[in-house]
C-alpha cells in the first residue's frame, strides 16, 4: 500500500514539473522574451527535463520539431531518410559555429548526426583556402615524381624510414596492405561491394608522412621529422596546409562533443600533443591503369581523417548502412571520415569509415581531360593522383576505452566489445596488421 502511494506521489510530482515547464514556455512566448538562441536554450532544458520526469529512454532530440533538428534544406535529416548520394549529404556550416551565429547549436547536432549515421562530414570551413590546397598538391606532385624516378632507377630513398614504421618520411608503393575485411562485405549487393580484391593485394600508392604540431617530451610516437632534399619551400607549405586541416579537425571535434552532449573540449583535450600527420598519397597514373588498387578497402587508425579535394576521382566510401558512394567534395568544403580511435572511444556509436581508392573509369576520363588541356596549352603536367589528407590522433597515452560520459548513446553490449587500451597501443596494433611495422615480414 505504501509503495502504491509513493508511486502515485512520484506521478503527481512529475506531472507538476511538466506543468511548470509548460507555464514557463507560455510565459516566455507571451512576453516575447526568447530570441532564437534563448528559445533554443529553454527548449533544450525542457527536452532534458521531460525524459527525466517520465523515465523515458527516448533521446532529447526526439522531442524537437524537425525544423529544430536540422535546417530546412537538409531534407535527409528532416525525413530521417538515409542519403543516397553526395548531393543529398548535409553540409556543416562551420562559420555559423565559429561566429556563434543563430543556429550554431544545430550545426553541432548535425555533426553528431552525420558521424553516427554516415561516418563522414562534409565540412564547409572558410579557413581552408582552396588555392593553398592547389599549391600543396603541386608540391606533392613534384616530390612523388622526383622520388619515384630515383626509386625505379634503383636508388635508395634516404627519406624512407621503415625503422619508424613509415610514420615519418616516404612510403613507396607496394608496401602497405589493407586488412582482409571480406567477411564484412561478402553479402553486400554487387553495386556496394568493394572494387579492390580479396584477399587484399599491396597498395600501388605512395605516401609521405609529415608531423604536424608538437609531441610531448618522450612520447613513444615522437619520431624525427624527415625533410626531403631539393624542396626549399617544403616545410613552410606542409606546415601551413597541415595546420589548416588540423584546425578544421579540431573544430569538428568540438562540434561533435557538443552535439553528443559532452563538454566542448572532451575530444580536443585528448588530441593535444597527438601524433597528427599530414599524409598525402601519390599514385602514378601513367605506370598504373584502370583496375589498379591504389588503396585497398580499409578504415583509418586516426580519430578523424581530414581530406581536401584531389584533382582526380577514385575515392569511394561506405556509410554505416554499407551503401557505397563515390566521393565528390563540394567546392569550398573538406571531407572528414571517422577513424578507429573515434569508434573505440564512442563504443561504436560512431563507426570507422571504410573506403578505398581505385584507378577507375572516372579516373581515366579525368586523366584524358588533363591530357587534352596539355595538348591545347602546350604545358606539361605531372600525371599523378595526389590526395590532400591529414590524420588527427589522440595523444599516445590517452585511454580510448568507451567514455562513460557517452553511455547514453551507446549500445552497452556493443560497447563491451571494445577493450581497454591506449591510443598508442591501438596505433601499433593496426600498423602490425597492415604490414607497416619494422618487424613485419614483407613479401
Amino acid at each position: 500500500m505504501q509503495i502504491c502511494q509513493q508511486d502515485q506521489y512520484i506521478k503527481y510530482r512529475r506531472e507538476g514539473f511538466a506543468a511548470i515547464v509548460c507555464i514557463l514556455l507560455l510565459t516566455a512566448a507571451t512576453y516575447n522574451l526568447h530570441t532564437y538562441l534563448s528559445q533554443r536554450s529553454l527548449l533544450n532544458i525542457t527536452y532534458q527535463i521531460i525524459p527525466m520526469l517520465t523515465q523515458s529512454s527516448v533521446p532529447p532530440t526526439a522531442y524537437l520539431p524537425h525544423s529544430e533538428v536540422a535546417p530546412a534544406h537538409d531534407h535527409t535529416l528532416l525525413q530521417g531518410k538515409p542519403a543516397e548520394s553526395f548531393d543529398e549529404m548535409p553540409i556543416v556550416d562551420v562559420k555559423t559555429f565559429l561566429e556563434r551565429l543563430p543556429g550554431w547549436e544545430l550545426e553541432c547536432e548535425k555533426v553528431a548526426f552525420c558521424l553516427h549515421n554516415y561516418g563522414i562530414l562534409i565540412f564547409r570551413d572558410p579557413r581552408a583556402n582552396e588555392q593553398e590546397n592547389e599549391e600543396y598538391i603541386d608540391l606533392m606532385e613534384k616530390y612523388f615524381k622526383n622520388a619515384s624516378d630515383k626509386y625505379y632507377a634503383g636508388e635508395r630513398l634516404s627519406e624512407a624510414k621503415p625503422e619508424y614504421h613509415f610514420q615519418v618520411g616516404v612510403t613507396p608503393e607496394k608496401i602497405e596492405r589493407a586488412r582482409n575485411h571480406y567477411e564484412k562485405v561478402k553479402h553486400l549487393p554487387e553495386e556496394d561491394k568493394p572494387s579492390s580484391p580479396f584477399p587484399p593485394t599491396v597498395d600501388m600508392k605512395w605516401r609521405y608522412m609529415w608531423k604536424i604540431g608538437e609531441r610531448p617530451a618522450g612520447a613513444d610516437d615522437d619520431f624525427p621529422q624527415v625533410l626531403p632534399e631539393g624542396f626549399p619551400d617544403w616545410e613552410e607549405k606542409m606546415n601551413s596546409w597541415g595546420q589548416k586541416l588540423l584546425q578544421a579537425g579540431t573544430t569538428a571535434a568540438q562540434m561533435a562533443a557538443l552535439g553528443m552532449g559532452l563538454d566542448e573540449h572532451a575530444f580536443t583535450k585528448r588530441m593535444e600533443g597527438g601524433a597528427h600527420l599530414l599524409a598525402p598519397t601519390g599514385s602514378d597514373l601513367v605506370r598504373n591503369e584502370v583496375g589498379a588498387t591504389l588503396a585497398g578497402f580499409h578504415y583509418d587508425i586516426a580519430f578523424l581523417t581530414i581530406h581536401g579535394k584531389s584533382r582526380y576521382p577514385g575515392l569511394q566510401i561506405w556509410l554505416r548502412n554499407w551503401k557505397k558512394l563515390a566521393v565528390k567534395i563540394p567546392k569550398g568544403c573538406l571531407l572528414m571520415q571517422a577513424g578507429s580511435s573515434f569508434e573505440h572511444i564512442t563504443g561504436g556509436y560512431v563507426l570507422s569509415g571504410y573506403h578505398e581508392v581505385m584507378y577507375n573509369e572516372d579516373t581515366k576520363r579525368a586523366l584524358e581531360n588533363v591530357k587534352e588541356q596539355m595538348a591545347l596549352s602546350g604545358k606539361e603536367r605531372i600525371l599523378w593522383r595526389v590526395s590532400s589528407t591529414l590524420f588527427s590522433h589522440f595523444r599516445g597515452e590517452v585511454d580510448i576505452s568507451p567514455m562513460r560520459e557517452l553511455a547514453h548513446l551507446m549500445d552497452p553490449v556493443q560497447a563491451g566489445t571494445y577493450k581497454r587500451m591506449t591510443a598508442f597501443e591501438k596505433l601499433m596494433e593496426e600498423l602490425r596488421a597492415t604490414s607497416m611495422t619494422a618487424d613485419t615480414k614483407k613479401e
